[in-house]
């Protein structure tokens, strides 16, 4: 048996910060928005926003201007991460933003070592 909930009590959600990231198109880079309407390859200057209705407009217009906010610096793939301030620094919260935020987690290119086939 369930034991009905007062309608009097609500379900309190928990804000974490946020920031907006994304791709830049002509290299792939990861790319921040800043609190200038730009996009920066650092996450130290990404604008951090605690408030999810101003995040999620932050999103919406990163999106309805494809990237048009850095002088034409076109992006793909605009989404919101959490992160945590440490120290006046933003630390993102989750394992992917943390490996976007240190590099690949593998080597690539010339400097990879050939795959080795499994006999």
């Amino acid at each position: 048996m369930s034991i009905p909930i007062p309608k009097t009590i609500k379900k309190t959600q928990i804000t974490t910060a946020q920031a907006v990231t994304a791709n830049r198109l002509s290299d792939g880079a990861v790319v921040y928005l800043t609190d200038q309407n730009t996009w920066s390859a650092e996450i130290d200057d990404c604008q951090i926003v605690n408030d999810q209705g101003v995040a999620e407009n932050f999103l919406s217009l990163t999106q309805e201007l494809s990237g048009g906010l850095s002088g034409g610096d076109q992006v793909v793939g605009t989404y919101l991460f959490k992160v945590q301030l440490d120290g006046g620094r933003a630390l993102p919260l989750s394992r992917r933003e943390i490996i976007r935020t240190t590099g690949p987690s593998i080597s690539f290119g010339a400097t990879a070592a050939p795959k080795q086939p499994q006999i």
